[in-house]
């Protein structure tokens, strides 16, 4: 069964959704410790942790909030957004974090990835994939590269890593539905990664469709922030 897995977007202490189609942040007014507490409260045991901050400063910020949900209820949580360096790291798992998400770096830095790699385990990190035409994006999505992102996937594939986010970010935001042909060729072509979908996702029948493909596991964010998707409507797949 797919991992269903919210997340937590945080910019200034409060929760909020950046979008590639918009300049501005969309905030919403639910904290991000009653959110925890909701999910948790649902049946929910992961959660992606986005320091919205730490990705526009290039370091980690809201660490400190990470703490908060760590102590106060039992999610695992995953942590991206800002790591640059194995400090940035350390703090996050000694703030909470079971995982960690890195996608700058891959891309920018892979000798720093791979050294992350051997240090941890690659059952600890997990390689972002953010993805606009087919070439990968990073520095929060502000540089655009010229690095194919089945290259990337191949080249940490066959260095032994486990789990991949993928994220297509024309998508993301807009609730028109997951990238499926994307994550179908990727299903295919790397078929013994555990993938992760994140972007687009609006619908239970989205995720009955993610599952079916075999995907590892599935984010989400506005959907549920705007509670056009809700617990009950995912209630098949907490099990």
């Amino acid at each position: 069964m797919i991992l269903l897995v919210p997340s937590i977007s945080i910019s200034g202490g409060k929760m909020a959704k950046i979008s590639p189609h918009s300049s501005q942040n969309k905030w919403y007014d639910k904290t991000p410790l009653d959110l925890a507490y909701y999910y948790e409260d649902h049946g929910i045991r992961w959660i992606h942790f986005v320091d919205l901050d730490g990705a526009q400063n290039e370091k980690l910020v809201n660490y400190q909030a990470l703490q908060v949900i760590a102590r106060y209820t039992g999610l695992n949580v995953n942590f991206s957004g800002g790591i640059r360096t194995d400090g940035d790291i350390q703090t996050a798992l000694d703030y909470g974090a079971k995982t960690i998400t890195a996608a700058t770096v891959a891309s920018a830095s892979p000798e720093t990835f791979m050294n992350w790699m051997i240090t941890y385990g690659p059952g600890k990190l997990i390689l972002g994939i953010d993805q606009k035409g087919g070439f990968i994006s990073n520095k929060g999505w502000h540089n655009q590269t010229t690095i194919p992102y089945e290259s990337q996937i191949e080249y940490y594939a066959e260095r032994g890593i486990q789990f991949v986010k993928v994220t297509n970010i024309n998508r993301d935001g807009l609730m028109e539905g997951p990238d499926f042909e994307m994550y179908q060729h990727v299903r295919e072509k790397f078929p013994t990664l555990e993938l992760v979908a994140s972007g687009g996702v609006r619908s239970a029948e989205d995720i009955r469709k993610l599952n079916e493909m075999g995907l590892f596991a599935v984010i989400m964010a506005r959907s549920l922030y705007e509670d056009r998707l809700t617990m009950k409507d995912l209630k098949e797949f907490l099990v």
